[in-house]
Order: C-alpha cells, then sequence, then structure tokens
C-alpha cells in the first residue's frame, strides 16, 4: 500500500467521542506529502486524571480550540479516496465513529487497516505489539509517545514496511 493516511487520537476520558488532540499523516507513493495536528476541545469537556498522565493534556490545552466539525472539516477532503491506518485501529476507528455520530455528521465508512494486528502476524516473537515496541523493531525511533502526531508518523512508517 503506497497511499494511505495513518491516523492516531487522544482522548480526554473514557468516551470515545472525547478527542482532544489528532494526529495525521498523508503518504502518496510511499512518501509523506502532509503531516497534520490539531487540538481539539473535546465533547464531552472534561478529563480525567489517568489520560492526562497519559498525553499530557488538560482542560486548559484545550478550552478555547474548537470542536472536532470544526477540525475535521479542513482535513476531510485531503483523505479523500484515501485508506486509513492506525495501530490499534478498532479504538482509533470507535472514537472516529462515535464523534461523528456525537456531531451527527454523516460518517463515510473509511477503510481502516490496522498496523498492531498486522505487526502480530509479522512479528510474532516480539516481546509485545505496542507502538513503540513494533516502532523500535523496524528502526524507527518513536519520541514523544501518546502525542498523536509523534503516534501518527510512527505507525506510517511502521504502515510502509508492513502493510
Amino acid at each position: 500500500m503506497l497511499n494511505f493516511a495513518s491516523i492516531d487520537f487522544e482522548t480526554a476520558n473514557y468516551n470515545r467521542s472525547s478527542i482532544c488532540s489528532l494526529g495525521i499523516v498523508i503518504v502518496k507513493k510511499g512518501v509523506v506529502v502532509d503531516k497534520i495536528y490539531s487540538l481539539v476541545r473535546p465533547r464531552p469537556n472534561f478529563y480525567c486524571s489517568w489520560a492526562t498522565d497519559i498525553h499530557g493534556l488538560s482542560y486548559y490545552d484545550t478550552l478555547n480550540e474548537p470542536e472536532f466539525p470544526e477540525v475535521w472539516e479542513g482535513i476531510k477532503p485531503k483523505l479523500r479516496n484515501l485508506p486509513l491506518v492506525a495501530h490499534n485501529s478498532s479504538f482509533d476507528a470507535g472514537c472516529l465513529k462515535a464523534v461523528h455520530d456525537l456531531y451527527e455528521i454523516q460518517y463515510p465508512n473509511y477503510e481502516f487497516h490496522c498496523t498492531y494486528r498486522t505487526a502480530k502476524r509479522e512479528f510474532p516473537n516480539l516481546e509485545n505489539h505496542q507502538l513503540h515496541t513494533v516502532a523500535a523493531h523496524v528502526g524507527y525511533d518513536l519520541e514523544n509517545h501518546h502525542h498523536a502526531l509523534a503516534d501518527a508518523e510512527a505507525c506510517a512508517e511502521i504502515a510502509k514496511r508492513i502493510i
């Protein structure tokens, strides 16, 4: 697969719709052609301490940021005709569907591929198949893990090698 967009969401709380940041890396002909990062004011707009501990974002970081529909409106055209790739795609696809449902936006049934599941098949002997482990295995140095763009970049590099 030479053309795709890798995607990563961070959430503020247990609600999959509570996207507070997103990272997207667009790959065409095997080359990264665009990177997108945005903070998003989540809905519902509260943060669980465990979420903040993971990604470092809090209520005050996103208080004055746009909500998902405004952010997505600028991103959606860039994803036209591209499959989406995520590490543990069931989480990211679930977030995307949940936030579309929340805002009553028609969901275009994006095609998702999963680097986590593919890595489990391709590298069965790894100690685990977490993003940072798989990234290191394919030679990518993931810095700033749990920053949505950094994770999307790592996912793109993994996908270029194994999908």
